[in-house]
């Protein structure tokens, strides 16, 4: 049989539609905006400052009204960078005794690495915005008729600079709000930009990927796969 090319059948099933103006657009018209949330080592605090970080993450909740989406993402921590570090620091030191306190610490690294799972815990916040915010016009109509039973499921259109624009509107106020309030419960949060946010999405359907990690680096101007990728089925 001939081969038959099949044409970006793993984005088709993504529901991302696109990454632009530090928002996540999805295929339904629907979009998403990130936050990146440092952490705090609450275990070290006193009885009194965890009872005040306490009342503060309750007030915040409380204070809320729309939703939020609290995401914890954790990776096996890669130390090859931090060793090679090491290494460096090793090549250019002359003192004896330093280079063998080095030496010792790069062993003692490795073996901690070894016999325990080091994870990297990053925190995120995202704030949705619902399709069903564009009213009831002829973009949010094409949305709703996905769902009316009966209905022929077609391919949605719609006006994705609408979306992005009234996405921008409703959730920079609440993203806005979200950071003042946590900045009173000592937590530092700081919107994804557009970059970054195509860095994290890659990492999480390309986890394995680390001979494209170069290409992460670079501002985007065209697409990382192409529609015209295609695989090969005889």
């Amino acid at each position: 049989m001939p081969a038959v090319p099949i044409r970006s059948s793993t984005q088709d099933a993504l529901p991302i539609e696109d990454i632009r103006d530090d928002l996540v657009v999805l295929k339904d018209g629907s979009a998403a905006l990130i936050l990146q949330v440092n952490a705090i080592n609450f275990s070290l605090l006193s009885e009194k400052e965890q009872d005040a970080i306490i009342y503060a993450y309750a007030g915040l909740l409380n204070s809320l009204n729309f939703s939020i989406q609290i995401i914890i993402r954790s990776q096996k921590k890669d130390i090859t960078g931090y060793l090679s570090l090491l290494e460096k620091a090793k090549a250019g030191q002359n003192n004896s005794l330093l280079k063998d306190l080095i030496n010792k610490y790069q062993a003692f690294i490795r073996e901690t690495v070894t016999q325990t799972e080091i994870l990297d815990k990053k925190f995120y916040l995202a704030i949705p915005f619902s399709a069903l915010e564009l009213g009831t016009g002829q973009v949010a109509s094409s949305v709703l008729d996905q769902f009316l039973p009966g209905k022929k499921k077609t391919k949605t259109t719609l006006n994705f600079d609408r979306v992005v624009e009234k996405a921008k509107t409703s959730l920079e106020p609440k993203r806005d709000h979200l950071i003042r309030l946590l900045g009173r419960i000592g937590l530092v949060a700081q919107q994804l930009t557009t970059n970054e946010l195509i860095r994290l999405f890659f990492r999480v359907y390309n986890p394995d990927a680390k001979i494209v990690d170069h290409a992460l680096t670079k501002e985007y101007t065209s697409p990382i796969i192409k529609d015209d990728d295609s695989i090969q089925k005889k």
